[in-house]
């Protein structure tokens, strides 16, 4: 694969895994989505769902703390 772009290599091909060990994929309010645990609850990273209505959603927008 090659790939051309002016973002930074780490960027795009992060090195640490350990990362990835506090996301995970839940479903909140029926809608599927990867969040990151973080000490207020957890943070929204992106929406999983396949229905457009989900992402014009303003409680559950990337960057949100989202509680449980």
């Amino acid at each position: 694969m090659i790939l051309y772009t002016t973002v930074p290599q780490e960027l795009i091909f992060p090195t640490e895994a350990s990362a990835y060990g506090k996301q995970e994929i839940i479903t909140y309010n029926g809608i599927p989505m990867m969040v990151e645990k973080v000490e207020e609850g957890k943070r929204i990273i992106r929406i999983l769902s396949t229905n457009p209505a989900d992402y014009m959603e303003q409680s559950i927008m990337p960057g949100q703390i989202i509680s449980g």
